[in-house]
C-alpha cells in the first residue's frame, strides 16, 4: 500500500496530527482487551501511560515489553560481533519510554553504565521514576546534548533518524560523534530501499536520485514526521567521521517493513 499517496492530502492540509489522534483512538479500542490481560498477568511490569507508549511505538503492552526485550537482545548480539559490551558505557539515543533500554540492566548486569536520552521531558520523567539501573537525561530537538566529549563506548538509535529533518541528520551525527569515544560503535536504523514503494511519485524520483526524502508540514521529531534514506545519501555522512562496519538492508516481514541497520565505528 502506498501510504504516501493516502496521507498526502492530510499532510498538505495540516491534518496529520488529527489523523494520528484517530489512529491512537483506534489502537486503544482495538487492543483494550489484550492490554488489560497483559497488565493483569504481569502486575510487576511498569507500563507507561497509553499515549506516551503510542507516541513512541504502538499501543500494545505485550509488544512494548516482550518486543523491547527481543530488540535489546538483538542489539546485544550486533554489538558483540564488533566489540565486547562488558564494562562499557551505553547510550540509547531517543530512548522514549525505555522500551528497549529497560532490559539492558538485566542483560548486562553491573558491569556496564547505561544511559538514555530523549527530547520529551514527560517521557524522561516517567523513565526516572520507573526504570531502575539506568540514568536518564533530557535533550532538545536540536543538539547539543549535555554529555561531555567522548563519553560513550556504545550508542544506538532505533528509528530516530527516521523522524528528523535533513539538516538534523548532519547536526545529530556530528553530536553523536562528539560524545562517542574513539573506536566507539554505533547502531542506527533508517528507512531504506524497502520503503521505496511507500513513496509518492515525486518522492520516489528524489529517492532514486540519492536524495533524502523528508515528509514535513508537522512537528519535527514526532512520529508523523518521516524521513526516507537511500543508502547513497548516508554513506558520505557516516564515512566523514566513521568506518561503516556493516549495512544490513531491511526486508519485507510478516509484520511489515524492516528498517535498514547501519553499524559504524568512530575513527580513532
Amino acid at each position: 500500500m502506498n501510504t504516501g499517496k493516502l496521507t498526502k492530502p492530510f499532510r498538505d492540509l495540516g491534518l496529520m496530527h488529527l489523523l494520528d489522534q484517530a489512529k491512537y483512538g483506534y489502537q486503544k479500542w482495538k487492543n483494550s482487551g489484550r492490554n488489560a490481560r497483559f497488565a493483569k498477568e504481569n502486575p510487576n511490569v511498569k507500563l507507561p501511560p497509553d499515549y506516551m507508549l503510542f507516541e513512541a511505538f504502538q499501543l500494545d503492552y505485550q509488544k512494548y515489553y516482550e518486543g523491547g526485550e527481543r530488540t535489546a537482545k538483538w542489539l546485544l548480539g550486533l554489538f558483540e560481533e564488533h566489540t565486547p559490551m562488558a564494562g562499557k558505557t551505553l547510550l540509547d539515543w531517543g530512548c522514549g519510554p525505555a522500551r528497549v533500554l529497560r532490559h539492558f540492566p538485566k542483560l548486562l548486569g553491573n558491569t556496564s553504565e547505561i544511559h538514555g536520552t530523549d527530547y520529551n521531558p514527560k517521557t524522561i520523567a516517567w523513565c526516572r521514576e520507573n526504570i531502575v539501573g539506568a540514568t536518564f537525561s533530557v535533550n532538545q530537538l536540536n543538539p547539543p546534548t549535555t554529555y561531555p566529549n567522548e563519553r560513550f563506548d556504545l550508542v544506538y538509535g532505533i528509528s530516530i533518524f527516521t523522524h528528523l529533518s535533513e539538516a538534523n541528520h548532519t547536526h545529530w551525527f556530528n553530536e553523536l560523534m562528539r560524545i562517542s569515544k574513539k573506536g566507539g560503535v554505533l547502531i542506527l536504523t533508517t528507512h531504506g530501499n524497502i520503503f521505496r514503494d511507500k513513496l509518492t511519485d515525486q518522492e520516489r524520483q528524489d529517492f532514486d536520485r540519492g536524495k533524502l526524502v523528508e515528509r514535513g508540514k508537522v512537528v519535527e521529531g514526532h512520529r508523523v514526521f518521516a524521513a526516507f534514506h537511500p543508502p547513497a545519501c548516508l554513506r558520505p555522512l557516516f564515512e566523514s567521521q566513521a568506518e561503516i562496519l556493516d549495512h544490513i538492508e531491511g526486508s519485507r516481514k510478516s509484520w511489515g517493513l524492516e528498517q535498514d541497520v547501519w553499524i559504524i565505528r568512530k575513527m580513532s
